[in-house]
C-alpha cells in the first residue's frame, strides 16, 4: 500500500470511526469500522489484508478522544452526515429497520424456507441472520421450512436438511419449529380442493405452449369453464397419480387479462414423474408448485412477516389471490436486493458449487475455495462474525455488495484476544546462525496477556525466514524472541544488540523457525495448498485450534497426518 492510499484508507477510516463512536457514545469498533469503510471504497478491496491494520491505528486514535473532542472532529470531518445521523429518531441505531406493522401482532412470526437443494452458500447466510436478529428484536418466533416440493428441477439433497440446521445453529440461532413441505401434501391436497370448490382453480391439459399463447394474448383457457365436479374428479385422478408427468396440472383461476401475464391463471399443482428422495414423500406424484405450498404453509402457520427478494415480488402477487378465495390477511412483506460476494472465483450458486464438485475442481462443500458457509466454518471463522456482517447490509431493495473484508473484520474481534500466536515460515529460505546466539527463544504466546506465558522455540544451527525477509548483505535483523542478527558471510550472525535498534526504526522485525526441528505444514487457502515450516509447538495442537501465524494470519488447525499438519487459513 503506497502512501497515498494509506492516507485515503485513515481519511475514511477516521470518519466511520467517529461515527460508530459518537452514534454509540462509546468507543469504535473496528468490525463496524470495516464493512461501510469497504462498502463505499471498493478500490480498497485488494488491499484487504493490510487495512485492517490501517484501521486499528484510527480506531486507537479516535477511542483516546473525549466524547466531545470526538463529536467536534466528526463535525470538521463529515457534517452532513453527523447532522443526518442526529436527525434520525431515537433509538433508530439498529442497522435492520422496524418490520412494519409489527405492533399490530400480539407476537411477530416469521420463516426460514431454504430448499434444501444443497448446503448453503455464504449468501443463504443473509435469511436465518436477519430472521433470527429479528427474532431476538421482538421477541418473537421463526421456524424453518424446507419446501421442498420439487423432487425434479431443484431436487432436495438428503444430507442438506441436517447440514442447513447444523449450520443454522453455526449462526447462532435455534428454530422454534421446523417443518418439512414434503410431509405436508394432503392439506395442500385439502386448500387444493376447497379452492375447486369455490370455483377458484380447474384442471387443464393444455400444453405448455398452447396455454402460453393464450395467456399473452388474454384469451381463457378452454378447460376454464369447466363444472367442480369434473374438476374434483381429475383433480383426485392427478392425486392418484393417473397422469404422467406435464399432461395435467391444476390452475388457480385469476384474471386472464390482468395487466401482467405472470399473474394470469398460474399453477398450482403438476404432475413430476420423478420420486422425491425421501422415502416418506416417494409414492406422491401430484406436487404444488412454491406458490401455492408456500402461500398457504404461510397462513396455517401465523407467519406475520416475509421477507423475499425483490425478484420474487410476484409470488406476493399470485399469492394473494389464494388468500382472497379463502379471505386470509396477508402476511407484511419486505422485498430485498441481492448479495453480491466478493474474493470468490466461484460463482455463489448451489448448483455451480455442486458441479465443481462432482467434476473434482473442489475437494467438497467445506473446500477452502468454495463460497459455502461449511467452507468458513473449517477454516475457523465464527457464526457470530458472519450474523453480524450480514445484519449490518440492512434490508435494502438494491443488490448489496459483502465485502469478506468485513466478516473478517468481525471475525477478528471476537477471536484476536483469545488467540495465541505461532510463527510459520512459507517456502523458506535456509540460513545458518553464528555468533553464539541464545539457545532458546521465547517468545510470547499472545503480546497483550504476558501472564499467559512463552513458547520455548529451541535454536539450532539454522532457521527458516521466509524470502521477502532476507536481510540485504551486511544489513541487521531482529528474529523475534531471539534477537538482532547481521547478515555477513552467508549466515545470520548474532549481534547481541537490544531491542532499542528495533524502536530506532533501523531493523526489520521478522518471524523464522528452526530449520531441523520446525514442523511441516499444508496451509490450505483459497488460492490453493501452501507448504511452509511452523515452531515445533505446532506439533502438540489438537485439531480445531485456532492459532495466528505471526505476520501471516489466522489459521484452523484440521489435522495432523503422518508427515504434516493441516491447517485452514481464516484470514489476515
Amino acid at each position: 500500500m503506497d502512501d497515498e492510499l494509506r492516507e485515503r484508507v485513515e481519511r475514511e477510516a477516521e470518519k466511520h470511526a467517529l461515527l460508530n463512536a459518537v452514534k454509540h457514545e462509546s468507543d469504535a469498533n473496528v468490525g463496524a469500522v470495516m464493512g461501510p469503510l469497504m462498502g463505499e471504497n471498493p478500490a480498497f478491496r485488494e488491499h484487504a489484508d493490510e487495512v485492517p491494520g490501517v484501521i486499528g491505528g484510527v480506531v486507537s486514535r479516535v477511542n483516546d478522544l473525549e466524547y466531545a473532542e470526538k463529536r467536534a472532529r466528526l463535525e470538521e470531518l463529515a457534517p452532513e452526515e453527523l447532522a443526518e445521523m442526529e436527525a434520525e429518531e431515537e433509538g433508530e441505531d439498529h442497522p435492520l429497520p422496524d418490520l412494519p406493522n409489527a405492533e399490530e401482532y400480539d407476537e411477530v412470526r416469521m420463516r426460514c424456507a431454504p430448499n434444501p437443494n444443497g448446503p448453503w452458500h455464504v449468501g443463504h447466510a443473509r435469511m436465518p441472520a436477519v430472521i433470527g436478529t429479528y427474532k431476538e428484536r421482538y421477541d418473537g418466533w421463526f421456524c424453518v421450512r424446507f419446501d421442498d416440493t420439487d423432487p425434479e428441477t431443484k431436487r432436495p439433497d438428503l444430507d442438506a436438511y441436517d447440514a442447513i440446521l447444523a449450520d443454522l445453529e453455526y449462526l447462532g440461532f435455534e428454530p422454534d419449529e421446523v417443518f418439512r413441505a414434503s410431509d405436508r401434501l394432503e392439506t395442500y391436497y385439502d386448500r387444493a380442493r376447497d379452492l375447486i370448490e369455490m370455483e377458484g382453480a380447474y384442471t387443464c391439459s393444455c400444453p405448455g405452449e398452447e396455454f402460453s399463447e393464450l395467456k399473452n394474448a388474454g384469451e381463457p383457457c378452454p378447460h376454464r369453464d369447466k363444472d367442480v365436479e369434473t374438476v374434483l374428479e381429475e383433480f383426485e385422478s392427478m392425486v392418484g397419480g393417473e397422469y404422467d408427468g406435464g399432461e395435467m396440472v391444476l390452475r388457480v383461476k385469476t384474471d386472464i387479462e390482468h395487466k401482467n401475464p405472470a399473474l394470469r391463471d398460474w399453477v398450482a399443482f403438476r404432475m413430476v414423474d420423478t420420486p422425491h428422495p425421501r422415502e416418506e414423500a416417494s409414492e406422491y406424484r401430484c406436487w404444488p408448485m412454491l406458490d401455492f405450498q408456500s402461500g398457504v404453509d404461510d397462513h396455517l402457520i401465523g407467519v406475520t412477516h416475509i421477507i423475499r427478494g425483490i425478484d420474487l415480488q410476484d409470488s406476493a402477487k399470485r399469492q394473494r389471490f389464494v388468500y382472497d378465495y379463502f379471505d386470509w390477511e396477508y402476511p407484511e412483506v419486505v422485498h430485498w436486493g441481492h448479495v453480491q460476494l466478493d474474493e470468490y472465483d466461484v460463482k455463489m450458486s448451489t448448483s455451480r458449487i455442486k458441479e465443481l464438485i462432482d467434476e473434482g475442481e473442489l475437494t467438497g462443500w467445506d473446500d477452502p475455495r468454495a463460497p459455502t458457509i461449511a467452507s468458513l466454518r473449517r477454516r475457523g471463522i465464527r457464526g457470530e462474525a458472519i450474523t453480524e456482517a450480514m445484519v449490518e447490509l440492512g434490508t435494502s431493495t438494491s443488490d448489496v455488495d459483502l465485502a469478506m473484508s468485513s466478516i473478517y473484520a468481525h471475525n477478528r474481534e471476537l477471536i484476536d484476544d483469545e488467540t495465541d500466536r505461532r510463527f510459520l515460515v512459507r517456502d523458506g529460505v535456509e540460513l545458518p546462525l553464528g555468533g553464539s546466539p541464545p539457545e532458546e527463544a521465547n517468545p510470547p504466546l499472545h503480546p497483550d496477556h504476558e501472564e499467559r506465558g512463552v513458547r520455548d522455540i529451541p535454536v539450532s544451527d539454522a532457521v527458516l525466514l521466509e524470502e521477502g525477509d532476507l536481510p540485504a548483505r551486511e544489513e541487521r535483523v531482529w528474529l523475534k524472541g531471539l534477537g538482532c542478527f547481521q547478515y555477513t558471510r552467508d549466515a545470520l550472525q548474532y549481534t547481541g544488540e537490544g531491542i532499542d535498534v528495533v524502536r530506532e526504526g533501523d531493523v526489520d522485525v521478522v518471524h523464522w523457525v528452526p530449520a531441523d526441528e520446525s514442523v511441516p505444514v499444508r496451509l490450505r487457502t483459497m488460492e490453493g495448498d501452501e507448504r511452509g515450516r511452523a515452531e515445533p509447538c505446532v506439533a502438540d495442537l489438537e485439531a480445531d485450534a485456532l492459532v495466528q501465524f505471526e505476520r501471516v494470519g489466522f489459521a484452523r488447525f484440521d489435522l495432523h497426518e503422518d508427515d504434516e499438519a493441516v491447517a485452514y487459513y481464516a484470514h489476515p
